[in-house]
């Protein structure tokens, strides 16, 4: 895209050079008389033919000029409605054209009784197909009718129906968006067909093995809820079944679980449009949030092959605790890291902790970064990495070793005010999204009850001390650890020993 853009921006410089330039060898004479002889180049735009150029700040004829915008423009008010079934409407104004409307309910991996285990992965893949009221090709000629864009994703806890499109739209949107949330068919054809692609994605996890040992952490670190799979188990392709989603969704889809959340719309247009089409949701009360607890564990795959990949990771506060939680996210920023080629061009990312104090010193570690899972009451902090077999021991005592300095308060204030910068403008260009916004406001909803103002969460991260980051990264790594290896882990220290490090 780059590349077009700059051989488009060559061309154009060329036309306009051999268009305004004089020829290379006329004197100042004979280019000063061409000059008085013909009209200015940017003459048309007042309509006349002097050799002058026009000035820009004349008026152009025929042409109004809009109002000039305030020059401090307030930011709207988020609006929430609770509908007597318990579903909640909220909705935030922009000036923006389009609106973004998304239904997320609080429905996760962690609500599937053994039973059910893959449903929530399914129901992600099943999302915008055909309805009892459309066909799949209906459903998408009319939202490609209205320019529309659809989305749907599963967490642990979390469920996401998105829509995007412009805003004279509206209705289109809304009634698209909940019946197929509402009203899915789940014809046997299609349910066979995203099963069929489930099981290629669920090959393909084995070849992300960042993403492969960040899902079985989780299951090797807690027990109960947060333990059972994101990603449905192979075991479970053969039982999963139309029938099986539709008695998981009629459990789980309730109004008091639900928000209807928008960004660009406003509140009155979309409680009118949306009340008709869920009013009639059960009013059933909000179901206990399955518990889990943090364990630890050891998890180990032997794959063989050139590297060892680990991850080492640690139980912190979920966002009902906010401040620990919003520690846990400035700790990764500072602690950073990536892979020992900078994608991004070079420099990117280097001055982070992990990158300063591992990747430039060792070549045999290929990557190390940190990471944070974080839920409603718990989370996951911890460093992945990456390395040759014979250096893995080291770079998993590196990793040890560079948690143990944080916690000994050998971070300085250039460190962490460079974390709470990158902390914070990472929070304000991503809430620059229409789609994001709405995320915000349907998953804080869902979380909170409430959506809380982003002014509250970055004074949280100004408030921030070294001590805090040196406390908190102390108290973390004295909980129990949770190991995951991956590859040739053959020369992978034991549990016990990898334990020790960090003590």
């Amino acid at each position: 895209m780059y590349r077009t853009a700059a051989s488009r921006a060559k061309a154009l410089k060329g036309v306009l050079t051999r268009s305004l330039r004089p020829a290379r060898y006329a004197s100042s004479s004979a280019a000063a008389a061409t000059s008085s002889s013909t009209p200015g180049y940017l003459s048309w735009l007042g309509g006349g033919s002097s050799g002058s150029l026009t000035s820009l700040d004349m008026p152009l004829q025929g042409v109004s000029l809009p109002p000039p915008l305030a020059d401090k423009v307030e930011p709207s008010k988020l609006k929430i409605t609770t509908l007597p079934n318990g579903l909640k409407i909220a909705s935030e104004m922009s000036p923006n054209p389009a609106a973004s409307i998304g239904l997320y309910v609080d429905c996760g991996s962690i609500y599937e009784a053994p039973y059910f285990h893959g449903a929530t992965h399914l129901l992600e893949r099943m999302a915008f197909k055909s309805t009892l009221n459309r066909t799949h090709f209906r459903l998408v000629r009319e939202i490609e009718a209205i320019g529309g864009n659809t989305s749907a994703s599963a967490s642990r806890e979390q469920m996401s129906y998105t829509i995007d499109a412009l805003k004279t739209y509206v209705p289109e949107m809304v009634e698209v968006l909940i019946d197929s949330v509402r009203n899915p068919a789940f014809l046997d054809w299609e349910v066979n067909e995203e099963l069929r692609k489930m099981k290629v994605e669920i090959a393909e996890l084995a070849k992300n093995p960042m993403g492969f040992l960040l899902e079985a952490i989780h299951s090797a670190g807690y027990s109960g809820a947060l333990a059972s799979p994101l990603y449905a188990p192979e075991s479970a392709l053969d039982r999963l079944n139309g029938e099986l989603l539709e008695e998981f969704m009629t459990e789980n889809f309730t109004a008091a679980r639900m928000v209807l959340a928008a960004s660009g719309v406003e509140h009155e247009e979309l409680l009118k449009v949306a009340e008709p089409l869920v009013s009639d949701l059960p009013n059933v009360p909000r179901q206990v949030e399955p518990k889990s607890q943090y364990v630890g564990g050891d998890f180990r795959q032997h794959t063989g092959g050139e590297a060892t990949h680990f991850a080492v990771a640690f139980e912190v506060p979920g966002w009902n605790n906010e401040k620990e939680a919003v520690t846990a996210t400035v700790l990764q920023m500072l602690m950073g890291g990536g892979g020992s080629f900078s994608a991004g061009g070079p420099g990117k990312g280097m001055h982070s902790w992990l990158y300063r104090r591992v990747l430039n010193e060792y070549q045999q570690v290929q990557s190390c970064t940190a990471f944070t899972s974080i839920f409603n009451n718990t989370g996951l902090f911890g460093i992945y990495g990456c390395s040759s077999p014979e250096f893995a021991a080291t770079a998993i005592e590196l990793a040890a070793k560079e948690l143990k300095d944080v916690a000994g308060g050998k971070v300085n204030q250039q460190h962490l005010d460079r974390a709470k910068a990158a902390t914070k403008s990472a929070v304000l260009m991503n809430l620059e999204s229409r789609m994001i916004e709405a995320e915000d406001i349907g998953r804080q909803i869902l979380t909170y009850g409430e959506r809380k103002p982003v002014d509250q969460f970055l004074k949280t991260v100004d408030q921030l001390t070294l001590k805090d980051i040196a406390d908190f990264t102390s108290k973390v790594i004295s909980k129990p650890l949770t190991m995951g290896a991956f590859g040739d882990v053959l020369t992978v220290p034991s549990y016990d020993t990898i334990s020790s490090k960090f003590h």
